[in-house]
């Protein structure tokens, strides 16, 4: 199993950003997938679940209604697309599935 996150960067609050999460060595269109978050001196945080069947999604509090998780069964791939950033979104960001991660990709929200 291979996860590569990437589109990550440093934002102004109020902005937006599209992480995505190319993956291989499993079958893409049958897993539930994740993204998680780390922020720095904390635990892992979850963010966000899509399951395989009929793209149903689940959310954080935190994040509900600023954040879109989607796939692309077509390319194996999955993102995260964030809008109305806040500082406290800083993290490093994971795509998970079941318990492996990828290296992530660090957002930093700051004006």
């Amino acid at each position: 199993v291979q996860l590569v996150e990437s589109g990550g960067g440093l934002v102004q609050p109020g902005g937006s950003l599209r992480l995505s999460c190319a993956t291989s060595g499993f079958t893409f269109n049958t897993y539930p997938l994740s993204w998680v978050r780390q922020a720095p001196g904390k635990g892992l945080e979850w963010v966000s679940t899509i399951n395989a069947r009929d793209d149903t999604a689940w959310y954080a509090d935190s994040v509900k209604g600023r954040f879109t998780i989607s796939r692309d069964n077509a390319k194996n791939t999955l993102y995260l697309q964030m809008n109305s950033l806040k500082p406290e979104d800083t993290a490093v960001y994971y795509c998970a599935k079941d318990s492996t991660r990828g290296q992530g990709t660090q957002v930093t929200v700051s004006s």
